[in-house]
């Protein structure tokens, strides 16, 4: 079964920049369409981004269009998300999900609801405060 990890989290301050990673264990991304999702404290948790396999398609919640960027980096297997101008509504526990591959044409066309992900990280904390 497919794990993932992420990296790269931790505390910063406002305007400050991280970059996320998401690795697998056992098994290559490349066959895996990707996305980042985000649980503040008190809310639910929401899309932040996604990636298709082929990394052609990527799209991004509105709050994070500008300064945040998914990326895949296919020979090692990893998926990042650079945050730039982090704000202090950025924090929250970052998640990377996946699916299967398939030829459906939907994915990320929109960000996709987190029912459409069946393998998560454990998630990583990023906070952001003066």
């Amino acid at each position: 079964q497919l794990q993932l990890v992420e990296s790269g989290g931790g505390l910063v301050q406002p305007g400050e920049s991280l970059r996320l990673s998401c690795a697998a264990s056992r098994f290559t991304l490349a066959y895996y369409d990707l996305a980042w999702f985000r649980q503040a404290p008190g809310k639910e948790r929401e899309g932040v981004s996604c990636i298709t396999r082929s990394g052609e398609r990527t799209n991004y919640a509105d709050s994070v269009k500008g300064r945040f960027t998914i990326s895949l980096d296919s020979v090692k297997s990893r998926m990042y998300l650079q945050m730039n101008n982090l704000e202090p509504d950025d924090t929250a526990v970052y998640y990377c999900a996946a699916t299967p591959w398939t030829l459906d044409p939907t994915i990320c066309e929109v960000l996709d609801s987190e029912g459409r992900y069946p393998y998560w990280g454990q998630g990583i904390q990023v906070s952001v405060s003066a």
